[in-house]
C-alpha cells in the first residue's frame, strides 16, 4: 500500500512539472477579427506563439481599453507583448501580459 501511494504522489508530481512557463515578446490581438480563430464567438483575447495562436485566460480582450478602439484597440490592431504563462489545454493560461510599444 505505501508502494502505491508514493507511486501515486510521484507520478502527480511529475505531471505537474512538465507544465513549461513561457516568457517571451509575442503578438496579442482578437482571435476572432485578427487572428481568424473561430472556435469561440464574440471577441477574445488571443496570442501567437511560434506560429500557433491560442486564445488567452487569465486577461481579458478589454482589460487593457476599448477593444474596437480604431488606434490601439485590439480587434483593429496585432500589438506586441511581454507574455508569461503555459499552454494548457490548446490554450494560453497567462500569469502576466505587459503590453510593449
Amino acid at each position: 500500500m505505501k508502494k502505491l501511494l508514493f507511486l501515486s504522489v510521484f507520478m502527480i508530481a511529475f505531471s505537474c512539472g512538465n507544465k513549461k512557463e513561457i516568457t517571451q515578446i509575442a503578438a496579442v490581438s482578437c482571435g476572432q477579427c485578427k487572428f481568424e480563430l473561430d472556435s469561440e464567438k464574440g471577441c477574445s483575447l488571443a496570442v501567437k506563439i511560434d506560429d500557433k495562436t491560442y486564445f488567452v485566460d487569465g486577461f481579458g480582450i478589454d482589460d487593457f481599453g476599448d477593444a474596437h478602439d480604431k488606434h490601439v484597440g485590439f480587434c483593429n490592431v496585432v500589438r506586441q507583448a511581454e507574455i508569461t504563462g503555459v499552454i494548457e489545454g490548446g490554450r494560453f493560461k497567462a500569469s502576466a501580459l505587459k503590453l510593449v510599444e
